[in-house]
């Protein structure tokens, strides 16, 4: 018999952390390998992460609603094959950890708190820098606290402060009343929802995005009278013949992929000290659910005919839907379309996916009076074609040109153009 352990998987590039959402095991459960453990929260994604052993579940280290670093226990899984990983064994896991050299390791990790620990420590006036975590690489878990509390020793704790100069105290102070600054407060009537997992996830890479990248913004209309004029004659056969729809934001897709290719620039990533063009071209589409935004990759775009990105949007729209996204649907994308105009949004600004340069909102496409060669005015099918960018990789040059291609591309797409 052996005790295993199971660490935090990375959900996806550059994911650093996960946040256990909800266990779907208990200690003493049988589990299978790549049977389902728990649901985990990521900023890009939402996953059932599998067991990677048959065995028992002998411990959960990690409470529902902790944040784990990347390689933290999640929990223990005692197998039968003793195999290579008896040594150490479960019991000499805890000395191991008290050993001198450990010691970095658990100064840096008791610093990373989960939302549930500071939310509890703040509701019980429980200063953190004094309690010892008995997590991984020291990490103080919601059972240190719930000890704490179930013990009676949380006045200790404040007894202890009040020994402390002035200074520490003073700044101990400053760290619990910093999350009461003063919110919203409900009037009668007023509907109070819950901030979901989800919404969490979505606010706090937003945030992200906008506080770390200087977004700039220019737009481009394009007259699509041929590509909807073909589209639209072809679409009844095409879906008779391929099982799933033909949209116009495959055609836009697709031309975003031929001039990335053409404007290896856009296909960016600020890296602090240098600028990382990427070699393939992974596009990112928005698919919206009713509550929740997610953002899957068609993989190698450029390579794909009008006809296979039409399939991949529907496949990818479909797993959104029916909550079978994986995380590798949702890894690897290199620039973001977005087709803001599937609610009838005619100009918007937004927000880039971090760690990308570059969204690409798609609006919707309108008919409007536009003055032709020699003064003629006609009725005409356009859109705008809206770009954010960061302004430390790309600079409105570039972007222009970036869009013209787009925009020659569009415009040029007529009977003659294959989707296969």
């Amino acid at each position: 018999m052996a005790v295993e352990q199971m660490t935090m998987p990375q959900l996806g590039e550059s994911v650093t952390e996960g946040t256990i959402s909800k266990w779907l095991v208990s200690v003493g459960d049988h589990v299978n390998k790549y049977d389902p453990i728990a649901e985990v929260m990521t900023d890009k994604v939402n996953a059932e992460v599998p067991s990677s052993f048959t065995g028992t579940i002998t411990e959960l280290v990690g409470e529902e609603g902790e944040t784990l670093q990347v390689g933290d226990v999640m929990c223990k899984v005692e197998t039968k094959d003793g195999s290579k990983q008896e040594t150490p064994s479960a019991s000499e896991e805890p000395e191991a950890t008290e050993q001198p050299a450990a010691e970095p390791a658990d100064k840096s990790n008791k610093k990373r708190y989960s939302p549930a620990v500071l939310r509890l420590a703040g509701e019980h006036s429980i200063d953190l820098e004094q309690v010892e975590g008995t997590g991984a690489g020291g990490r103080i878990t919601r059972k240190d606290l719930q000890r704490i509390i179930s013990a009676g020793a949380a006045p200790v704790q404040r007894e202890a402060e009040e020994k402390q100069p002035a200074t520490q105290k003073a700044a101990a102070d400053r760290v619990r009343k910093a999350p009461e600054t003063p919110a919203p407060k409900s009037a009668a009537g007023d509907i109070e929802i819950p901030v979901t997992g989800i919404r969490n996830a979505i606010a706090s890479n937003m945030v992200r995005s906008k506080h770390e990248i200087p977004h700039a913004w220019t737009m481009m209309e394009v007259d699509v009278t041929n590509l909807v004029s073909y589209r639209n004659h072809i679409k009844d056969e095409f879906k008779k013949k391929e099982g799933f729809n033909l949209t116009f934001f495959a055609f836009f897709v697709k031309a975003v992929a031929q001039a990335l290719k053409e404007f290896p620039q856009m296909n960016s990533m600020w890296a602090g000290d240098k600028i990382i063009q990427k070699k393939d071209i992974n596009i990112s589409i928005a698919v919206a659910t009713e509550d929740a935004l997610y953002v899957p990759v068609i993989k190698y775009a450029d390579e794909k005919t009008i006809k296979g990105i039409a399939r991949e949007i529907s496949d990818l729209a479909h797993k959104v839907r029916s909550g079978k996204l994986t995380s590798d649907d949702m890894s690897g994308g290199t620039f973001t379309v977005n087709n803001t105009g599937s609610f009838g949004s005619v100009q918007s600004m937004g927000i880039i996916n971090h760690p990308q340069a570059a969204i690409l909102q798609v609006e919707s496409i309108v008919k409007r009076p536009v003055v032709m060669e020699h003064g003629m005015i006609a009725v005409r099918d356009m859109v705008n074609l809206c770009l954010s960018l960061d302004h430390r990789v790309l600079d409105g040059l570039i972007c222009g040109r970036f869009l013209a291609r787009v925009k020659e591309i569009l415009e040029h797409i007529d009977e003659n153009t294959s989707v296969y």
